[in-house]
């Protein structure tokens, strides 16, 4: 479910860019020639009531998808750590500090020594 969320959500950002990459800053109409002319369908003022009302539907619909993917991620059960879970433990005996807990010199390694 997870991923199907998440392919939507990524096919509707590559949309949004796509769409918002098509208006004009000075909000005319396409960038790539359309707009000029006689009447039709996508004139200038048609055009770029087309794509604001579509930039508007991605956005709604990439929010949802957004909500929807931190809602879904959120159910995984148990809070989980980035640094392990907290039942997995160090070895209780044979390490070198047990050996210094325990006061046992003779299990530490050797320390060449400055004269």
């Amino acid at each position: 479910m997870i991923t199907v969320i998440l392919v939507v959500h990524l096919l509707i950002a590559a949309a949004m860019v796509g769409v918002v990459l098509l208006q004009r800053s000075e909000g005319g109409a396409l960038g790539m020639g359309g707009g000029g002319g006689g009447g039709g369908f996508l004139t200038g003022r048609g055009t770029a009531n087309l794509l604001t009302r579509t930039t508007a539907i991605l956005a709604a619909c990439f929010f949802a998808t957004s909500i929807a993917l931190s809602l879904l991620s959120g159910r995984g059960g148990a809070p989980t750590s980035v640094f392990g879970s907290p039942t997995t433990t160090a070895p209780a005996t044979g390490g070198v500090l047990d050996s210094l807990k325990q006061g046992d010199n003779q299990r530490l390694p050797s320390v060449p020594q400055s004269k």
